[in-house]
């Protein structure tokens, strides 16, 4: 279940109180008079199921709850009563299924902004891949895999077509626009420390062969990548996150682009042009497949514009 809490004006309150106990999914319905300071007004609580939350959350919105006041939902890990099992079952359709879509649009939205946070995870994750490369370590690949955080943005992608939010297109594709390169580049800086020191030697990195599969391209790269990203936006969605794990490790776009530094360093522009195109393979195919699952998910949606524009720039 999830927890709501909406700051209302006091002449909103009863038409609040009656969208929440008018509808099968919710339960224990709380009112606190006068305890919302700023912006002043009543703060009204209630429990509900997943399933039931979009239209919640729908019907305070048409109130204007989100401009006069606020609504705030958590996620309930535990709830013991019978009324909360109740509303679960009163509530149409199943739990699993339920697509809470201002919650997908806040949290795509978070994880797409270009910070230092992003940043340093992307480039970590290079530099790991960089390792794996010249060590021969499938293993190190996989470490890069799960540290990249490049899904979020993909996934906030998805979302900004299927929703049209050209908020969310522009800020995540910016982020990786920017941190790829900015990844790639000091990774590429590394290298070249690498060899200069002899860290590394070129011949030995060309005869090992346990890591090509970074940047061999074929029909399977495709596949792999539009399932990845149907399975993750079915995570997110779902709000089963355990399942992102597997994505992470399935697609080659963080090791594509430390193998493309690497190769880049050592003069194999060829290998260097395959990982870049392993790379953006893998990108498209997880945003095409993200924005398929999003757009079918999307047809029981209700018709009103669920995005307001992101509050920071």
């Amino acid at each position: 279940m999830l927890h709501l809490r909406a700051v209302c004006p006091v002449d909103r309150t009863e038409q609040v109180l009656a969208a929440l106990k008018e509808h099968p999914g919710v339960a224990h319905v709380v009112l606190l008079r006068g305890a919302a300071l700023d912006p002043a007004g009543d703060v009204v609580e209630a429990d509900l199921a997943r399933e039931a939350t979009d239209e919640v959350v729908e019907a305070l919105c048409e109130l204007g709850i989100d401009h006069s006041g606020g609504v705030t939902l958590e996620q309930v890990d535990t709830a013991l009563s019978d009324a909360a099992d109740r509303a679960e079952e009163a509530a149409p359709g199943e739990a699993a299924d339920a697509v809470v879509w201002e919650e997908l649009i806040a949290r795509t939205g978070e994880e797409s902004r270009l910070n230092a946070t992003f940043l340093a995870f992307l480039t970590i994750a290079c530099l790991l891949a960089a390792v794996g490369v010249v060590t021969d370590s499938p293993v190190t690949i996989v470490g890069a895999m799960v540290v990249g955080p490049e899904f979020g943005p993909l996934a906030a992608i998805a979302v900004g077509l299927v929703l049209r939010r050209r908020d969310l297109v522009r800020r995540a594709g910016l982020a990786l626009a920017a941190g790829f390169p900015l990844a790639m580049l000091i990774t590429f800086a590394g290298a070249v420390l690498g060899s200069y020191t002899g860290l590394f030697d070129r011949d030995v990195v060309l005869a090992a062969h346990q890591v090509d599969f970074v940047f061999q391209v074929g029909p399977f790269s495709l596949i792999v990548a539009l399932l990845a990203g149907a399975a993750g936006m079915l995570s997110m969605t779902s709000a089963k996150s355990a399942a992102l794990v597997g994505v992470f490790i399935s697609v080659t776009t963080v090791p594509a682009a430390g193998f493309a530094a690497i190769a880049a360093v050592l003069g194999e522009w060829a290998i260097c042009g395959r990982s870049v195109l392993q790379l953006v393979v893998n990108l498209a195919g997880i945003v095409v497949a993200a924005a398929l699952v999003l757009a079918l998910r999307n047809r029981r949606r209700r018709g009103r514009d669920l995005g307001r524009p992101l509050s920071r720039g």
